[in-house]
C-alpha cells in the first residue's frame, strides 16, 4: 500500500494514524505541489492529498482511504458500530477535516508553508483566524469532551484521530492553547500526540516541521 502526499498534512497523518492502529504501515511517497508523478495523478485527479494505490486500485481523500482500510481491517474498530456513536464519530470527522481545517488552514499555510515556499505569507490572515475563529473551537471540544478524555464511546476512535489531526498542525505555529483557558482539550490533544500511532506519525515529519520552521 501507498499513502502519496506530504506527511504534516492533517489529512495524510489521519491516515497514517488510522492504518497504524490497524496494524498496517503504508509506504509513504511525495504527492501533490508538483510531485507523485503519474502515479499521484492516477490516483488524485485533480491533485488532493492523500493518494493512495493498493495494487491495482487508486483512490483520494482521506475519508475513502480510511473507509477502504476499514473494509479489510475491521478490527480494531475505530468507527462504532451501534447507531448514535456512529454518526456522532461521523460528525467529528467532518467537524475536523471542515471546520477545524478551515480555521486552521490560513495560520498553518500562511505561517509556516508559505514561508517555506517562498511565496507571501498573509499574515493578518492568520492572525485573524486565530483571534476570531480558533477560540470557538475550543471552546465547542472544551464543553464536550466527556471526563473519559476521548470524544466518542468513551475510548479512541476515529472522532478523535479527525479531530486532532488539524488541531496538531495550529499548535505548530499558535500558542493559544497554552493560555490555561481550556484544559480538557490541552489535556486530550496532548493525550493524543502521546499515542504510538500519533508519536511515531509526528516523529516521521519533525524534520519536514523543522524545516519550515527555520524558513
Amino acid at each position: 500500500m501507498i499513502v502519496y502526499g506530504a506527511r504534516p498534512s492533517p489529512f495524510v497523518r489521519k491516515v497514517l494514524v488510522f492504518a497504524a492502529e490497524k496494524g498496517i504501515e503504508p509506504e509513504v511517497k511525495p504527492g501533490g505541489f508538483g510531485q507523485g508523478g503519474e502515479e499521484f495523478a492516477q490516483a488524485s485527479p485533480f491533485g488532493k492529498i492523500p493518494g493512495f494505490q493498493d495494487g491495482d486500485f487508486l483512490i483520494s481523500d482521506s475519508t475513502a482511504i480510511i473507509t477502504y482500510l476499514d473494509t479489510l481491517y475491521p478490527e480494531p474498530n475505530l468507527i462504532p458500530t451501534e447507531a448514535k456513536a456512529r454518526a456522532r464519530t461521523i460528525w467529528y470527522e467532518e467537524f475536523g477535516d471542515t471546520i477545524v481545517q478551515a480555521t486552521g488552514m490560513p495560520i498553518f499555510f500562511n505561517r509556516m508553508v508559505a514561508r517555506l515556499l517562498g511565496i507571501p505569507q498573509d499574515l493578518k490572515a492568520a492572525d485573524a483566524a486565530e483571534t476570531e475563529r480558533l477560540p470557538g473551537i475550543y471552546d465547542y471540544l472544551e464543553k464536550i469532551l466527556p471526563q473519559s478524555g476521548f470524544l466518542v464511546e468513551d475510548r479512541f476512535t476515529l472522532a478523535d484521530i479527525a479531530v486532532a489531526c488539524p488541531l496538531i498542525n495550529i499548535c505548530y505555529c499558535s500558542d493559544v492553547l497554552k493560555e490555561g483557558r481550556w484544559p480538557r482539550v490541552r489535556t486530550w490533544l496532548q493525550q493524543m500526540r502521546e499515542r504510538p500511532s500519533f508519536a511515531a506519525a509526528l516523529a516521521a515529519e519533525a524534520k519536514a516541521i523543522e524545516r519550515m520552521a527555520a524558513a
